[in-house]
């Protein structure tokens, strides 16, 4: 599933103009990410919490030529599902 499915999911649920429905969609998500790069949390009952981690320099190496550089210091965003999702997700297995 791709953004635009999305969007045309939106679109039929709402009877409303694709566009309409892609404003609304990236509205959603334009929100999301600024309250990442905020430093905030985004809590979604019933699906789940996107995160945003600080991950320190670490020392990596090139497992073709062997040689030994530092991966650097940068901000990730990780996500952890609802208890809810998750039991509805292994109920359906």
């Amino acid at each position: 599933m791709v953004k635009v499915d999305i969007v045309r999911a939106v679109q039929l649920q709402m009877q409303i103009h694709f566009g309409e429905a892609e404003l609304l969609v990236n509205e959603v998500l334009d929100f999301m990410k600024d309250a990442l790069e905020d430093g905030e949390d985004v809590l979604i009952t019933g699906l789940g919490r996107f995160e945003l981690r600080e991950k320190q320099p670490r020392p990596g190496r090139d497992p073709k030529s062997k040689k030994a550089y530092e991966i650097t210091e940068r901000r990730v965003v990780t996500f952890h599902p609802s208890k809810i999702w998750r039991d509805e997700l292994n109920d359906k297995a």
